[in-house]
């Protein structure tokens, strides 16, 4: 078993309106992203299953062309290889959970959210 802080992880800067905070266990990896107003996830897909839920805010996401508005309090599953892309609405807060975990995350391989 492991124990973590949210506030004790690295925050990983992926733009001046995006960052993000990452656990990755065996099989699984859990981030906590913060979206400020404006700050967007490009259009990518992978074999991971994803659960988002917003915490805080209100985020559009685009799931297979389909526009969803997610609130604080609300979740959106995005199953494999569907193209998505979100877009923060208002200053935000998301949990983002995949399985299997990023090994992209792991290798660093993940440009397309690295924008500057």
């Amino acid at each position: 078993m492991s124990h973590y802080r949210w506030d004790e992880i690295k925050r990983e800067e992926l733009s001046p309106l995006l960052s993000r905070r990452v656990i990755h266990s065996e099989r699984m990896t859990v981030a906590n992203f913060e979206m400020k107003k404006g700050a967007q996830v490009p259009l990518h897909s992978h074999d991971n299953e994803q659960i988002s839920t917003v915490w805080k805010g209100r985020v559009r996401f685009n799931i297979g062309g389909e526009d969803q508005i997610v609130e604080a309090g609300e979740a959106v599953t995005i199953p494999s290889n569907v193209p998505h892309m979100a877009d923060a609405l208002e200053d935000s807060v998301c949990l983002e959970v995949f399985v299997p975990g990023r090994e992209d995350w792991k290798r660093g391989d993940d440009g397309y959210m690295k924008k500057r």
